[in-house]
């Protein structure tokens, strides 16, 4: 049995930036891989500001393999039932487009913890002074001792199956799927990670360029045909945006934990046990976790480190560090902070007061009616009431506001 400090289940994001806390404060690290490295991860690759420094000041400029092609985004266009559409520039300029094949690979090696690919997690068992993680490797058992263990392997967590057995049936899940579509024509520029505010569209749709192809994407609830919402989409591009495809040559899907970050519906862990990155539930509005995997998975290893250094409990240490990313990220999701904040590291704002006064009306009702779409369904009443009492501007909430 391997005895080390602390073991990182998945090697995400978040898990390679937990990773570089815990080996440049002298913890011996172990991060487990299901799967051979590098391996594929289902993403549209599209980063935040945000997410770009904290690779540049963490990691170190990305290598040309890291990246498809266009190998930046500028920025966000919104669009929205009334045909009209707003482009936002990122601030600080365009960000890079990665290939998380290859870009987590880059990251979690620079991290310097010890890989161990092909490994599945299995279980543990927290014994109060040590944690034990059961493991198969290339299909055989293996354990690890370990004094804590960090659970950053994504929406599907198992290592929160293992803590909590009935918390995914307690959060709303989402499918979400892209085609990959060779272009005829297509007036999208592909500057910019393209965005549909259409309750007729679903909760959830985007189309953007990539390695010279169209991709076409759409959330909806676990349950519903993937194929004829995505038929419905592609038929609503070629009407109202002229955007002409081949018929697709390629899809993937999974399904997301979209929700956490509306009803604060987050999970941090037990014990010797954290969670962190989109396994804990943080995921931005525009499905960017990137930004928001690697500030919460620093955290989680700084809060590892300074429960040590302080002989205080982890998890404590660890709920009161993540308050501010927990913030940061439901704020993403909130109507009039994206109407009159900047959440989003893109100045919605500034583009909607360059329209003029009849299509900010439109704007500002369309969005409004892309809100009401989730009161469909009970948990979306609970994501309505929660958006709705969240302080805003000034200590008031929306429904004050209103």
């Amino acid at each position: 049995m391997r005895s080390v400090d602390v073991i990182i289940v998945g090697a995400s994001l978040s898990a390679a930036a937990a990773a570089k806390r815990l080996v440049d404060a002298g913890l011996e690290t172990i991060v487990l891989e299901r799967k051979e490295l590098p391996r594929h991860k289902i993403c549209s690759g599209i980063l935040s500001p945000r997410g770009h420094r904290f690779l540049l000041e963490n990691f170190g400029p990305l290598p040309r393999e890291a990246l498809h092609e266009p190998t930046s985004c500028s920025g966000v266009t919104f669009h929205f039932p009334s045909m009209v559409s707003m482009s936002m520039d990122f601030f600080g300029g365009p960000t890079p487009h990665l290939h998380r094949k290859y870009s987590d690979y880059w990251a979690i090696k620079s991290s310097g913890a010890e890989i161990h690919d092909r490994t599945s997690f299995a279980g543990l068992e927290d014994h109060g002074d040590h944690v034990i993680v059961q493991a198969r490797k290339n299909g055989e058992p293996v354990e690890y001792r370990a004094r804590q263990v960090i659970g950053a392997d994504g929406p599907s967590s198992l290592v929160i199956r293992s803590i909590y057995p009935d918390y995914p049936q307690t959060i709303p899940w989402f499918f979400v799927g892209q085609k990959f579509h060779d272009i005829i024509d297509c007036p999208l520029s592909p500057d910019y990670f393209h965005f549909w505010f259409h309750p007729g569209l679903g909760h959830y749709t985007w189309s953007h360029a990539r390695d010279g192809r169209q991709i076409v994407g759409v959330g909806f609830k676990s349950g519903d045909n993937f194929a004829k919402k995505h038929e419905n989409v592609v038929n609503y591009l070629a009407e109202k945006h002229g955007v002409r495809l081949h018929p697709h040559t390629g899809d993937e899907g999974c399904g997301e934990n979209f929700g956490p970050s509306l009803i604060n519906r987050y999970v941090f862990g037990k014990g010797n046990v954290l969670i962190t990155g989109q396994a804990a539930g943080f995921l931005n509005m525009i499905g960017e976790g990137m930004s928001c995997a690697l500030h919460s998975g620093a955290i989680c290893g700084e809060a590892v480190v300074e429960a040590r250094l302080r002989n205080r409990p982890m998890q404590q240490m660890y709920r009161g560090m993540i308050a501010s990313e927990v913030r940061r990220t439901s704020d993403q999701w909130n109507p009039l902070k994206i109407a009159f904040g900047r959440p989003h590291e893109a100045d919605f704002p500034a583009a909607l007061m360059a329209l003029g006064w009849r299509e900010r009306v439109r704007v500002l009702r369309d969005l409004w009616r892309f809100v009401v779409l989730y009161k469909e369904f009970k948990w979306g009443r609970q994501i309505f009431s929660a958006a709705m009492q969240r302080p805003l501007i000034g200590g008031y909430s929306m429904q004050r506001w209103l």
